[in-house]
C-alpha cells in the first residue's frame, strides 16, 4: 500500500511524546538511568522513547505520568493533530523546534535562569540581544512580519 508511511520511520505524534517526556524530565533535572529505573525499563529504552523511535505503550505511559507528575493529556499538548504530519504544517513545524529546543540542556537552563529574572525590563532587554544575535528564518515568521 502506497498510503502507509515507512515503518522504521518513527510519526509526528511519537515524536511529539518524546519530545514532551524529555522536557518534562529534563525539568525535574532527571538522568535517562532515573526515569528508566522508574518505568522499570533501561536508558537506552528512555532514549529510544524520547527519540520518537519506540512508541510508548498506553500503560507505561499511565506510569510516566504519574512518575513525572502530569496528565497523560500533558504528553500530547501541542502535538500534531489527526494524520498532518508536522513537516506539512509550517506552525506545528515552529512549535516542534521550540519544543526540541526547550528539551536541551541548554533549553531547559536558559528557562530556568530566565524565570528567575524578576526585573520586566531586563527581561526585555534579554529577549532583545537575542534577537539581534539570532539570524532570521522567514520561513517561522508570521506573514506581515517576514514582508
Amino acid at each position: 500500500m502506497q498510503g502507509r508511511p515507512n515503518k522504521k520511520e518513527p510519526r509526528a505524534i511519537d515524536i511529539h511524546v518524546g519530545n514532551r517526556i524529555r522536557l518534562r524530565r529534563l525539568a525535574l533535572d532527571w538522568s535517562q538511568t532515573k526515569l528508566g529505573e522508574a518505568l522499570d525499563v533501561s536508558f537506552q529504552q528512555v532514549q529510544k522513547y524520547e527519540k520518537g523511535l519506540n512508541r510508548v505503550g498506553a500503560s507505561r505511559l499511565q506510569r510516566a505520568a504519574e512518575v513525572l507528575g502530569v496528565t497523560i493529556s500533558y504528553f500530547f499538548e501541542g502535538g500534531p493533530e489527526g494524520t498532518r504530519d508536522s513537516q506539512q504544517d509550517p506552525a506545528i513545524a515552529s512549535s516542534d523546534e521550540m519544543l526540541q529546543f526547550l528539551a536541551t540542556e541548554e533549553g531547559v537552563a536558559l528557562n530556568r535562569a530566565f524565570a528567575r529574572l524578576s526585573d520586566a525590563q531586563v527581561r526585555r532587554r534579554i529577549v532583545a540581544l537575542v534577537k539581534a544575535l539570532a539570524p532570521t528564518e522567514p520561513e517561522f515568521l508570521p506573514r506581515e512580519a517576514a514582508e
